[in-house]
């Protein structure tokens, strides 16, 4: 039996309908922190990517359009214009094949969402909206569409067009955080050595040697003040081990983790990406593999002074980061990653998460590109977060235990982007 209290209603067993309604109004009016995409705020200029060709371009989007017409080579695809490839995919997926693909759904969603009238299947006047949209004021309506808080960006200083704009200390938009991404140090050292070399660092070959640690220190260091990073990010592929006798290691022993102790930043680990499966598909051609969790325990083991944020691409690995976060408290849980971000896999990992860390995670992140991908990618994970909210707080009702609206508010608060801000140790917004 419902009852108003000084915590909001309490609900009982036998209040289903209350609880539904309750958990769907919170969820849904909470809004989120975006945790991780590789969205930019608009002084990045064309590194922003939105609009409904882009939306129709986006990778996931390609590899479905070139699988199910097989009479185009990649190399005619790749030598059209972008509205060109769009009209494709467009004809390809929506019109010549029923689009309930997640992917193609989330355009729709996206759509809708913002007011287009989705059955007029109108290509031409999706693009009419967007070419009528001021960036400033579309990117306002986004984040109203979404209730997006603020979201984390994916920040890499050895990209050629993003690096001038940090460098020269250009205003960024406050609601887009800085991440800062360092996949050339780990992942391909003698490039990113003769970067640092081009930009003053004195490093040589050896990352463990002294002098060479200590000037890759003072890189990261550099850019964390610089673009006040919340966190160093990386991928890392199905075979990532440590310790072993590889450049990566050393980066991250010498380097990263000393970095991140002394700026209180977590390392986060994107792990299981096999680059380049096909590479004719260019960045829709990369793949998935199972990886070993001994190297996030062996970190999260030998470094408790240092916190990790990790997610992995393998549906094989779920349960086995679960477990590892479960031992660890410096370990952190997130996100349904890539290939993962289908509405089976996102329900099934947010339950076994649930039942085995309790609210103690951060069940989603966008990973969007597009900025428009946030609308759909956030609509349909609330709804997936409410579906399995509702059950779980039905399974303890069972109990004879009671909830407090105001104790839903408090969970949906956490899960949608405050268990983020507390890990990292600073206010929520």
């Amino acid at each position: 039996m419902t009852e108003e209290t000084g915590q909001g209603q309490t609900i009982a067993a036998g209040d289903d309908a209350i609880l539904k309604e309750t958990v769907t109004r919170i969820v849904n009016t909470t809004p989120v922190t975006d945790i991780h995409s590789h969205l930019y705020a608009p002084v990045f200029g064309d590194l922003l990517l939105w609009g409904v060709d882009e939306l129709l371009i986006y990778h996931y989007l390609i590899a479905e359009a070139l699988r199910t017409d097989t009479s185009l080579p990649f190399d005619d695809f790749w030598a059209m214009s972008k509205e060109e490839q769009a009209d494709f995919i467009w004809q390809t997926l929506f019109l010549d094949h029923t689009p309930y693909s997640e992917s193609r759904r989330g355009v729709l969603t996206s759509l809708q969402r913002l007011g287009l009238d989705v059955s007029s299947r109108n290509l031409t006047s999706f693009r009419k909206y967007f070419n009528g949209c001021n960036i400033e004021d579309h990117i306002d309506t986004v984040f109203q569409t979404a209730n997006l808080q603020a979201v984390v960006m994916t920040n890499d200083p050895f990209d050629d067009v993003e690096r001038p704009v940090w460098e020269a200390g250009k205003a960024v938009d406050p609601r887009f955080k800085a991440a800062l991404r360092i996949d050339p140090l780990l992942n391909d050292w003698p490039h990113a050595m003769s970067r640092l070399k081009e930009w003053g660092y004195d490093v040589g070959p050896d990352v463990a040697a002294a002098g060479t640690a200590a000037e890759i220190r003072r890189f990261l260091s550099d850019w964390v003040k610089r673009i006040d990073a919340l966190y160093m990010a990386v991928s890392l592929p199905p075979d990532f081990d440590y310790p072993d006798k590889s450049d990566r290691s050393a980066v991250i022993e010498h380097c990263i983790l000393p970095v991140a102790k002394e700026h209180g930043i977590p390392f986060a680990m994107m792990i299981g990406v096999k680059r380049g499966v096909n590479p004719a598909l260019k960045l829709a051609g990369d793949g998935v593999g199972a990886a070993s969790l001994a190297p996030v325990e062996r970190l999260c083991a030998e470094n408790p002074d240092n916190k990790f944020m990790v997610t992995m691409l393998a549906r094989e690995n779920q349960h086995a980061l679960c477990v590892a976060a479960r031992k660890f408290r410096n370990l952190c849980l997130f996100g349904c990653w890539w290939f993962l971000n289908n509405p089976t896999l996102i329900e099934e990992m947010t339950r076994m998460r649930f039942e085995l860390l309790g609210s103690s995670v951060i069940p989603q992140h966008s990973d969007a590109r597009v900025l428009e991908q946030v609308v759909y990618k956030w609509d349909h994970s609330r709804a997936i977060i409410t579906k399995v909210l509702i059950d779980k707080y039905r399974d303890l009702l069972a109990t004879g235990w009671t909830l407090q609206s105001d104790e839903i508010a408090r969970d949906a608060a956490a899960l949608l982007g405050g268990n983020f801000w507390d890990f990292l140790g600073r206010d929520r917004p």
